[in-house]
C-alpha cells in the first residue's frame, strides 16, 4: 500500500476522470488518514466530496465539503460543491448561501449566477406555499430530532452526519443558535463530546462555535457550563481536527469576552452587565498551566501558545493598557521559559511539534515588545535570569544544557534581551566548553545556541576566537548528521556577522561550491527530520553570497523543489533563510555603485578593488531568474506571505518583495507571476513592512499593473487595492524608472473604469500627475500626459478643470504645442474629451494661452493622423459650444485649413475630413459663412 499522501491524492483523480468514483474515494480516504498537511486535507475532503456528489451521496458530500471550508474559509471549488449537496438535500437557504459566497469571490463566474438565480425562484415557491410547510420545518421540532438521532447509539451513520451537519449550520444562525440554547441544547452537546466518537465530538464543538459567535452573554454561561478545565482538555487531546476545533471554541468565547467582533444584543441582553476580567484571567491561567503539563499533545501546547499569542499583547499601541502582558509575565513567564528551554532528544522532554519552541519563542518576543517602560523590561529580564541561575548547575550537565537551551530560545525571540543574557557570567564559556564535550546531546545544543549568539558582531567576535576551531573539530570528527549541520551553519555565519569569510576560509580553504553541494544534499534527503533540513536551508542562505554556488544551486531542481515545500512551513527562521538564499541568486540585494575614477585612484594607490564576479553579470542573473520561475518560486512566495505575521517579519517580507521585483524585470515573465499568484500576493507586501520593501512590492505591481489587463492581474475588489501602492511611487524621492512604470500603470487603470478613475482621484494622486506633466524628461511627461487623458472623462476631473484659480487648462493646451508627438497625441486627446464635455472649457481654453490659436492650427495641421483628428475634434467643439467662439475661428486662418482639409478624397482620412466637414457645416448653422454654391 501507497503511504504517500501526494501519490493517493494523484491516483485517486486518475479514478475520478476514469468515473471510478468508489475506487477514488478509498484512495482519498486513505490520504486524509495518512496527510498531516492542513492545505492537503482541504484538498483531499473537496475532492472525497466531489465523489459523493458523483454517488449521489449527498450528506457525506456535505460533510466532506465542510471539513474543507473549517480549514480555508474561501475555498470555492468546497463551497460550490456544498452548495450543490445541500439543494440536493433540499436545504435551499443554506445551499443559496454557500452559492452567495461563491459569486461574492468570483462575480463574473456565469455559473454561479445561473445556481443563485434558481435557488432564489425555488426558495420563493417553497415560501409561498405557507403555513403547513412552516410547521413542518419548525426549529424546535428539528433540533429535538437532531438530537435524538445523534444521541441513539443504533442509529444510522448517514443519518447520524447528517444530523450533525444539520445542527453545525444551526448553531451558525442567531435563531437556531437560541433555540438549541433554550431548549438544554448546551447539556445534550456535552453529552455528544463525552461520547468519545471523534465526529460527533466535531460537531457538537461546532456548534457550540456557531452559538458563541457574536453573543457574550451566550458565551459566558457556554463557558461556565462547560468548564474551562474540560475545554482545555479537549484542546489538549492528540487529535489535531478536535483540537483545532476547541482552539476556535476558545477563540470565539475570548473574542466575546474582549468584546471583539460583532455584538448582537437580543431581548434584556443589553441590561446585563458581565465581568468578563474573571473569566478571562481563568483561561488565561489554565492555557498556561497547558504550556508545563506532560498531559498535554504537542498541538495541544501549539494550540495555547497560539491563543496567548493571538489575545495577551495588545493590537494596538496607542492602547496604553497592558495589563494582560504583564498578567502573563508575572504568573507564566517561567512556563514559557521552560517550554523554550526542552530538548526534544532527551527522555524527560514534553510532548512538542516541530513548531512548538518556536512558537513560544515568538510569544516571548511579543511579550517584551509589549511592555511601555523600562522598569517593566527590567522585571522581565531578572526573572529571565533568575530562572537561568537556577538551572545553571556544574554538577548536573543535563541541568545546565537546559539554561542553554533556554537563552538560544530567548535569542530567536526578543534578541536584545537574550544578548544581555548571553552577558550573564560563565554562559559564553558554558556554550564553548560543551562544544567540546563527548556527548552529542551537548554539541548540537551548544552549536546552536552559538548559532543564534553569533548574530551581534560583538558577540561573534568572542566565538570566533574561542570556538571556530571547534566547530571545524565538530564538523570534521561527527558522524552525526543533525551536528554536522549546524557546525557547517556556525561558521557560515561567523563569516557573515565578521564581514568575512573567516570561518569558511580557515576551514575550507574558500570551497564554498564543496560545502553547498552537501548542504543541497542534506536539504533533498528525506529521511533527515525536517528541524535538520530547515538548518541547510539556513546555510545555503550564507553560502549563496558565492556566485557559483547560487548558480549551481538554481540547478538543482530537487533542491529547490525541496527548498519551497519546507518555505511553506511555519518557521520565522525558515523563512527568512529561503528569503535570504532567492535573494543571493536573483542579485536582488543593495549594490554600491563603483565611481569609475575612485576605481582609477584606488588601482593607482595599489588598494585592492573588489570585482564583479563573472556569474554575477547580466545574463547569468536572467538566466538564473528563468530557471526559478520555471520551478515555480512564484508559488512558494506566494505561500510565504500567507505566514502569520508572528512568523513573516517585516525583515522576510522586504527580502521576498526584492525578490518579486527581480522577477517582475523582463515583461514577458509577469503573465506566468500574475498566473501562479504573484499579484495577490504583493498587494500587502506593498502596504505593510519596512519602508524599503513597501517601495520594492510597490514597484513589482507597478511593473505588472504597466502591461497586463487588470481585470486578469487584479480580478475582483482587489484591484483598488493596488491604487494605492502606485501613488506612493509619485514621490520625488522614488526614481525615474518607479515613476515611469507607476504612471503607466495608473495610466492603465485609468483606462479600464470610471469606479478606477474615482479611486485614483480620491488618493489625491491628481497634483502628483500634473507635476509629472512639467517634468523635463521626455518619457515622463508622456506617461503623466497620457495617464491625465484617460482621468479627464471623469466629472470630477473635469469640475476640477472647470474651477478658477489654476492652470490645469493652460498646462494641457500647451503640451498640445510640444514637439514630442507622443505628448501631442495625449495632451490633444484630453483637450478633446474636456471640450467636449464642459462648454466652459471651450471659452476658458481661448483665454488661459495667447497662443491657444496657433497651438489649434498646428494640430489641424500636423502629419500624425491621430493629432490632426484630435486638433479638428477641439475645433468641432469650439463652434458647437458657442457662435462668438466659431466667429473667431472662422475670422483666422482656420477656415482655410478646414475648407482644404474638408475638400479632401482620401478614404484613410475619411474620418478625418467628416469632423472638418462638421465643423464648417455647424458655421453655415450660425451663418458665419455659405455654401460654396451661394458664395
Amino acid at each position: 500500500q501507497m503511504e504517500d499522501p501526494i501519490q493517493l491524492k494523484e491516483e485517486g483523480n486518475k479514478y475520478f476522470q476514469a468515473s471510478d468514483y468508489e475506487k477514488a474515494v478509498q484512495s482519498y480516504t486513505q490520504a486524509i488518514k495518512l496527510n498531516k498537511d492542513k492545505a492537503l486535507q482541504a484538498v483531499l475532503y473537496r475532492n472525497r466530496a466531489a465523489c459523493f456528489l458523483k454517488k449521489e451521496e449527498y450528506a457525506k458530500a456535505a460533510s466532506d465539503a465542510s471539513r474543507a471550508i473549517d480549514i480555508n474559509a474561501s475555498d470555492i471549488k468546497a463551497l460550490y460543491r456544498r452548495s450543490q449537496a445541500l439543494e440536493k438535500l433540499g436545504k435551499l437557504d443554506q445551499a443559496f448561501k454557500d452559492a452567495q459566497k461563491c459569486a461574492t469571490i468570483e462575480p463574473r463566474n456565469k455559473n454561479f449566477q445561473e445556481t443563485l438565480r434558481r435557488l432564489g425562484t425555488n426558495i420563493q415557491e417553497k415560501v409561498n406555499a405557507g403555513g403547513a410547510l412552516h410547521i413542518q420545518f419548525s426549529t424546535d421540532l428539528r433540533v429535538q430530532k437532531m438530537f435524538e438521532i445523534l444521541l441513539d447509539e443504533n442509529s444510522e451513520k448517514e443519518k447520524r452526519e447528517k444530523a450533525a451537519n444539520n445542527l453545525i449550520v444551526l448553531g451558525r444562525e442567531e435563531a437556531g443558535a437560541e433555540r438549541i440554547f433554550q431548549n438544554n441544547g448546551v447539556s445534550l452537546l456535552l453529552q455528544l463530546i463525552e461520547t468519545k466518537n471523534a465526529e460527533l465530538i466535531l460537531a457538537a464543538v461546532r456548534t457550540l462555535s456557531g452559538m458563541c459567535t457574536g453573543h457574550k452573554a451566550r458565551a459566558t454561561a457556554i463557558l461556565h457550563y462547560l468548564g474551562i478545565d474540560n475545554i482545555c482538555m479537549w484542546m489538549s487531546v492528540d487529535n489535531e481536527e478536535i483540537s483545532l476545533a476547541v482552539c476556535n471554541l476558545l477563540q470565539t468565547i475570548t473574542d466575546c469576552l474582549l468584546g471583539q467582533g460583532k455584538e448582537e444584543h437580543h431581548g434584556k441582553e443589553e441590561a446585563v452587565v458581565l465581568d468578563t476580567k474573571k473569566d478571562l484571567r481563568m483561561i488565561t491561567m489554565r492555557l498556561l498551566d497547558m504550556l508545563v503539563s506532560k498531559k498535554v499533545s504537542g498541538q495541544g501546547r501549539d494550540r495555547a501558545l497560539n491563543l496567548l499569542n493571538k489575545n495577551i499583547p495588545r493590537k494596538d499601541l496607542k492602547d496604553h493598557d497592558n495589563s494582560r502582558t504583564i498578567f502573563v509575565i508575572d504568573n507564566g513567564l517561567k512556563k514559557i521559559l521552560k517550554v523554550v528551554g526542552q530538548i526534544p532528544e532527551m527522555p524527560d522532554c514534553l510532548p512538542l511539534t516541530e513548531n512548538t519552541q518556536l512558537t513560544a519563542s515568538v510569544l516571548l518576543n511579543k511579550l517584551y515588545d509589549d511592555l511601555r517602560c523600562d522598569p517593566e523590561r527590567d522585571n522581565y529580564r531578572v526573572i529571565c535570569e533568575e530562572y537561568i541561575k537556577s538551572k545553571i548547575d556544574p554538577q548536573d550537565m543535563d541541568k545546565t544544557l537546559h539554561a542553554i537551551q533556554i537563552v538560544s530560545g530567548v535569542l530567536q525571540g526578543p534578541f536584545d534581551l537574550g544578548n544581555k543574557l548571553l552577558g550573564m557570567k560563565g554562559v559564553m564559556e558554558m556554550m564553548v566548553a560543551l562544544c567540546g564535550s563527548e556527548r552529542e546531546i551537548d554539541q548540537l545544543v551548544a552549536v546552536e545556541a552559538l548559532i543564534h549568539a553569533s548574530t551581534k558582531l560583538s558577540r561573534a567576535t568572542f566565538i570566533i576566537s574561542n570556538g571556530v576551531a571547534l566547530l571545524k573539530e565538530i564538523y570534521k570528527k561527527t558522524k552525526n548528521e543533525k551536528i554536522k549541520i549546524r557546525a557547517l551553519v556556525g561558521l557560515c555565519k561567523l563569516g557573515s556577522a565578521g564581514g568575512t569569510d573567516y570561518g569558511l576560509r580557515q576551514f575550507a580553504e574558500g570551497s564554498t561550491e564543496k560545502l553547498a553541494k552537501q548542504c543541497r544534499k542534506w536539504l533533498c534527503n528525506t529521511s533527515i527530520d525536517a528541524r535538520t533540513r530547515k538548518w541547510a536551508v539556513e546555510g545555503l542562505a550564507y553560502l549563496t553570497l558565492d556566485a557559483d554556488v547560487k548558480d549551481d544551486f538554481v540547478e538543482d531542481e530537487p533542491a529547490l523543489q525541496a527548498m519551497f515545500e519546507l518555505a511553506k512551513t511555519s518557521d520565522k527562521t525558515i523563512l527568512y533563510s529561503v528569503a535570504s538564499a532567492l535573494v543571493n541568486c536573483t542579485n536582488s540585494y543593495d549594490t554600491k555603485e563603483l565611481v569609475p575614477e575612485l576605481v582609477q585612484l584606488a588601482k593607482f594607490s595599489k588598494q585592492h578593488v573588489p570585482e564583479e564576479h563573472p556569474k554575477d553579470k547580466k545574463d547569468f542573473v536572467v538566466k538564473r531568474v528563468k530557471r526559478l520561475l520555471k520551478a515555480g518560486v512564484v508559488s512558494a512566495l506566494a505561500c510565504m506571505v500567507k505566514a502569520d505575521s508572528a512568523i513573516l517579519t517585516d525583515q522576510s517580507k522586504e527580502l521576498i518583495s526584492r525578490v518579486f521585483l527581480a522577477l517582475c524585470e523582463d515583461p514577458k515573465d509577469r503573465g506566468t507571476i500574475v498566473a501562479q499568484g504573484g499579484g495577490k500576493a504583493l498587494i500587502p507586501l506593498a502596504v505593510e513592512g519596512t519602508e524599503v520593501g513597501k517601495i520594492k512590492a510597490s514597484h513589482a505591481l507597478a511593473k505588472i499593473a504597466a502591461i497586463s489587463n487588470p481585470d486578469m492581474a487584479f480580478p475582483g475588489e482587489r484591484v483598488y487595492e493596488v491604487v494605492r501602492p502606485l501613488i506612493s511611487l509619485l514621490n520625488t524621492e522614488r526614481d525615474g524608472l518607479q515613476n515611469y512604470e507607476a504612471l503607466l500603470g495608473l495610466t492603465n487603470f485609468s483606462g479600464r473604469s470610471d469606479k478606477l478613475r474615482m479611486k485614483i482621484v480620491k488618493e489625491r494622486a491628481l497634483p502628483d500627475i500634473e507635476n509629472y506633466m512639467f517634468e523635463n524628461h521626455d518619457q515622463l511627461r508622456q506617461a503623466a500626459t497620457e495617464c491625465m487623458c484617460n482621468l479627464v472623462v471623469n466629472k470630477e476631473v473635469q469640475e476640477r478643470f472647470v474651477a478658477d484659480g489654476n492652470d490645469r487648462l493652460k498646462l494641457v493646451v500647451l503640451l498640445c504645442g510640444e514637439d514630442d508627438e507622443k505628448v501631442q497625441v495625449a495632451a490633444a486627446g484630453a483637450l478633446a474629451m474636456l471640450t467636449a464635455a464642459q462648454k466652459k472649457l471651450c471659452s476658458k481654453m481661448t483665454e488661459v494661452t495667447t497662443q491657444w490659436l496657433e497651438i489649434l492650427q498646428r494640430l489641424c495641421l500636423h502629419d500624425n493622423m491621430e493629432v490632426q483628428h484630435r486638433g479638428l475634434v477641439i475645433a468641432f467643439n469650439l463652434t458647437s459650444a458657442d457662435k462668438e467662439l466659431a466667429k473667431k475661428l472662422v475670422e483666422s486662418e482656420l477656415l482655410e485649413i478646414l475648407t482644404y482639409i474638408g475638400k479632401q478624397d482620401d478614404p484613410k482620412k475619411q474620418h478625418i475630413v467628416n469632423v472638418a466637414r462638421d465643423c464648417l457645416t455647424r458655421c453655415m448653422d450660425y451663418g458665419l459663412i455659405k455654401p460654396l454654391s451661394q458664395a
